[in-house]
């Protein structure tokens, strides 16, 4: 054993030679990982970092050492996707985190509660003062591709109750950027670099009954290769952090297969609304792999950002969840003249009292009945094209949105959160879409198909609420709005809205053969036949829907972040 130290102690042995895992006794494996970090420690101590050879960027309170040559990848704009992943790990710990706010505040009340035995409330105050006490650092934290560690630094700065963050990378440049960095800002008792493969990492872990509160999966492209092994390696009731950033695939026109491929659905090609059916796509992924361990996904909030999606869920076991998915996961005819569109949701969940005992329910779960649609569309006669599966149910926890919103308004400063007024908007503007109508329609690309008039949202607004419907703006396009109206009756107040009355004389000037000319000429026959609402209740005058839009919009909300450089975005992959 004494040469066996003697080697490993060895100043020409580098500390990734000692792979401890591969020990099969547990004492001699848990030796060779001490002996391994006191190696790493010495070896760290010894190197002499000059400031000279490299540039410092600081951003939030993490200061990063840059090579002259850049070899890791870095992307300023990225700051506003930290900072928002700062705030929302707050705000999971505050709500559903272990010894979080709630349960602080349920101690308290526990302590002041008189309705209790007494021998009982001796140990519920017992419990009450550990947990209204000082709160022991628990956030196990795993950043699967790290990159510079700038993430992982952040995180040990500025998240309180982080008890360890693992900051790994494939890369050796990288790693070596990731430990430089950690010894820079002094978070080596935090952060760890660790150089693996994220997959092997996450599935090593899982042998080992080690799993972490917060996984933070973050991938130069799709995020489907570390979806499986992240499933199992996440704690229960753990906060998940998803990217992805091929677009050209999720979102775009050229790459259906690609997108089924990769997905599991096929994105809703040519359409506006593509960006919501890319988050609902990544949903879906992570529902479908999460089902299989009978662990059930909730997204507490899913934006569309630049170039980019980026969801954070809460992963639990819940198997009697895990029924509810078929319920909840869709597909949608959307029409490729017109736009319109139609769910279809895979299953079908039906409840009835009980024969026996009328008070207790019975959940029957069965598949769905459809289609909802015609092979063309019953406005503009155009062929439906078909999107998805896809997830189809909320893409925002409205409670989890005004912790954020809480958060980053009485926590943060601008001096450290620099994109504090952009996460303002984006989740104010999240926090007020309808939950229960998927996807979102462009008033001026509607008002373009028809050659009328392009309508103010506001007057759209009211005409739609008039009927009884409600409308909302959404976070992923400008100018656009979400309805639960059926697409009767976007035509109908679209049509309305023109202030040129003269509907005969517009269809006379329209080429027979356009979806524009088939809408209007069908339009009045398809109200006659129609149940759904009342249109002689119509009116464009204020009214509750219109009223809070335009609150909305006087907020001046910032949706997009200035340019930090010129020709930012995607950057190529460090050489």
């Amino acid at each position: 054993m004494t040469s066996l130290y003697s080697y490993v102690n060895s100043p020409s042995i580098p500390p990734k030679a000692l792979q401890p895992h591969q020990y099969p006794n547990a004492m001699l494996r848990a030796a060779f990982k001490r002996i391994r970090s006191n190696l790493t420690g010495r070896i760290s101590r010894r190197r002499q970092i000059n400031i000279d050879d490299y540039n410092i960027v600081q951003e939030g309170s993490a200061k990063i050492l840059f090579e002259k040559e850049e070899t890791v990848f870095y992307n300023p704009i990225q700051q506003f996707n930290r900072d928002l992943s700062v705030t929302c790990i707050k705000a999971w710990d505050n709500l559903y985190g272990s010894c979080g706010h709630k349960a602080q505040r349920k101690a308290v009340a526990d302590l002041s509660s008189d309705a209790e035995p007494a021998h009982k409330k001796r140990k519920t105050n017992a419990g009450a003062a550990a947990t209204a006490g000082q709160r022991k650092p628990y956030i196990r934290i795993l950043e699967a591709l790290s990159a510079t560690g700038l993430r992982a630094i952040r995180y040990a700065h500025e998240i309180p109750n982080v008890k360890e963050i693992v900051a790994n990378d494939l890369l050796p440049a990288a790693v070596e950027s990731i430990n430089r960095n950690i010894e820079y800002n002094g978070v080596q008792d935090i952060v760890r670099g660790n150089q693996d493969d994220a997959n092997v990492l996450m599935y090593r872990n899982k042998a080992e009954n080690k799993t972490y509160n917060v996984i933070d999966l973050d991938p130069y492209g799709t995020v489907t290769p570390f979806v499986d092994a992240s499933m199992q390696s996440i704690e229960d009731g753990g906060l998940m952090l998803v990217t992805c950033t091929d677009l050209s695939v999720l979102a775009g026109n050229g790459y259906p297969e690609k997108c089924f491929a990769l997905y599991g659905g096929v994105n809703m090609v040519g359409h506006e609304a593509t960006h919501e059916s890319a988050l609902r796509l990544v949903l879906n992924l992570l529902s479908q792999s999460a089902a299989k361990y009978k662990k059930t996904v909730e997204p507490l909030l899913s934006l569309s950002i630049d170039f980019y999606v980026r969801v954070f869920i809460r992963v639990r076991t819940a198997p009697i969840e895990v029924k509810k998915l078929m319920s909840n996961t869709m597909v949608t005819y959307h029409c490729s003249q017109c736009g319109s569109f139609s769910n279809q949701p895979l299953g079908r969940v039906t409840e009835r009292a009980g024969k026996r005992d009328p008070a207790k329910v019975q959940t029957k779960y069965s598949v769905a009945q459809g289609p909802p649609v015609d092979q063309k569309c019953a406005f503009c006669g155009g062929t439906h094209h078909l999107a998805g599966p896809m997830y189809g149910g909320a893409l925002h926890n409205r409670e989890f949105l005004q912790e954020v919103l809480r958060i980053n308004r009485e926590e943060h400063g601008d001096d450290v959160y620099g994109t504090r007024k952009r996460i303002e908007g984006m989740v104010t503007l999240a926090q007020n879409e309808l939950s229960d109508a998927p996807f979102y329609f462009s008033p001026n690309r509607l008002a373009s198909i028809i050659k009328l008039q392009v309508p103010a949202l506001k007057t759209m607004v009211a005409g739609l609420g008039s009927l009884g419907y409600d409308c909302s703006l959404t976070h992923a396009q400008p100018s656009t709005l979400k309805t639960n109206a059926p697409w009767g009756a976007i035509w109908f107040v679209l049509r309305a809205c023109d202030q040129n009355k003269d509907q005969q004389g517009k269809l006379l000037k329209m080429n027979p053969k356009t979806p524009g000319y088939r809408i209007l000429q069908g339009l009045d026959k398809w109200l006659e036949t129609q149940e759904l609402f009342d249109a002689s209740k119509l009116s464009f005058e204020p009214n509750e829907q219109s009223g809070h839009v335009e609150k909305l919009r006087k907020l001046k909300i910032v949706r997009y972040q200035e340019n930090p450089t010129k020709n930012w975005g995607p950057k190529a992959r460090p050489k």
